[in-house]
């Protein structure tokens, strides 16, 4: 989950994989952000292949946060083929969004 890919823009990325993207809106100062993350890494391992998962810092990229009206943190949003098609506030534990997920990719 590490790795670091730029892309011209959001859109791009989103519609240039062949998988779902899951994206993680968070905040550096947000406590339950930093408690999805250890989540986000065991749920991306379990789902190697079959799910991309993205962090979006919305202290840096507001525009994002306002035009998918992020108004929790953290907020999760599946997209397929480039459209938004589930959306998760708050922290859910890795069996729980596993769980989740598996009925929609």
């Amino acid at each position: 989950m590490t790795t670091k890919k730029q892309f011209n823009s959001f859109e791009e990325m989103l519609s240039g994989s062949d998988v779902p993207v899951l994206v993680d809106f968070y905040a550096d100062w947000c406590g339950p952000c930093h408690m999805m993350s250890p989540i986000l890494e065991q749920v991306n391992a379990q789902l190697q292949g079959r799910i991309r998962v993205v962090k979006i810092d919305t202290e840096k990229y507001p525009q994002l946060a306002t035009m998918y009206r992020i108004e929790a943190l953290p907020t999760l949003m599946l997209f397929k083929q480039g459209q938004p098609v589930d959306r998760i506030e708050g922290v859910l534990q890795a069996p729980q969004l596993l769980q989740h997920l598996n009925t929609l990719i």
